[in-house]
């Protein structure tokens, strides 16, 4: 199947919303159609480009309009559009619910429209969407573990996965069309962030969807895959972890760590630049004397490792 901005569909009423280049912000997101009504995996960045998704979706979801959304984790390019479904059933993990309020919409507002270097930085990422105006539209059920939702006649099943990727992970499993919607627990094409951790606990994710009788899988950001493009993201962090921990034990720092990784590969990933952020949080991991750098250092640090290769 192409890797082509739209609605792609792909067994039994199963659809994935693809948005290339699946770079920072441009995240994908699922439809699952039942008798009657569907259920939405994921809103978009902003209210245009959800609104986008959401229009090219009504031919599906004109019989069966969309009754349940499911954000699978808090980062804001997976839930800021679910103002535009206020009054549906929200679900998220308890750890995504709660997470959801610590980076609101305005403050990545007020970081792309800062003066000065800040400014410049936070729009080289995230200078093509529009924060201003969205109101957080929070989950309306949580779980903790796994949940099971029926929609249409439909059995969908939520497994929590997180604190990896963020303090909140879910993947969505949809059994009788042998389909996962993965979140950001897969980057196809690009390099995973570890914005929580443990590795470990991603790892497991990894395996789980490896050991998981699904045929289509949709990642978070980047084109469909299958269990070998899962096996690839679980190689990355298990080679992270293991440079990362080797460079801790001998008592190199964090940021000198991540410069002196060697990705091989790897580097051929798009934003390979998040190894700053992944070398950090495996420190974090080992020690909690560790001390992270704030938001806006860490975004410095990728820009400054992907700059320097230029």
């Amino acid at each position: 199947m192409s890797y082509t901005l739209g609605l792609h569909e792909l067994s039994n009423g199963c659809h994935a919303y693809l948005q290339p280049d699946g770079g920072w912000g441009w995240s994908n997101a699922g439809l699952i159609v039942g008798d009657g009504a569907s259920l939405l995996v994921d809103t978009l960045f902003d209210l245009k480009i959800t609104q986008k998704m959401l229009d090219t979706m009504a031919h599906a979801t004109e019989k069966a309009p969309i009754s349940t959304v499911v954000n699978t984790h808090a980062n804001g390019d997976h839930c800021y559009g679910n103002q535009l479904l206020a009054g549906k059933e929200i679900i998220a993990s308890a750890a995504t619910a709660h997470e959801m309020s610590e980076v609101p919409p305005a403050m990545l507002a007020a970081l792309n429209s800062a003066p000065g270097d800040v400014g410049d930085l936070f729009r080289h990422f995230f200078g093509e969407f529009d924060f201003e105006g969205i109101e957080p539209t929070l989950p309306t059920k949580t779980f903790t573990g796994k949940h099971s939702v029926t929609v249409g006649g439909r059995v969908v099943e939520l497994v929590e996965v997180g604190p990896a990727h963020t303090a909140g992970d879910t993947l969505v499993f949809v059994p009788d069309a042998r389909t996962v919607y993965t979140g950001d627990i897969l980057f196809i094409g690009g390099t995973p962030i570890v914005w929580a951790g443990p590795l470990d606990n991603w790892i497991a994710a990894c395996d789980l969807i490896c050991s998981s009788d699904v045929e289509h899988i949709v990642p978070g950001h980047g084109p469909l895959t299958d269990k070998a493009g899962v096996t690839a993201i679980r190689d990355y962090l298990a080679y992270v972890q293991d440079e990362a921990t080797e460079r801790f034990n001998g008592g190199m720092d964090a940021w000198d760590a991540a410069r002196d990784i060697a990705l091989n590969g790897f580097a051929e990933w798009g934003e390979f630049g998040r190894l700053a952020v992944n070398v950090d949080t495996v420190y974090r991991t080992l020690s909690g004397a560790h001390k992270s750098p704030d938001v806006v250092e860490q975004f410095r640090r990728m820009y400054a490792m992907e700059q320097k290769s230029l």
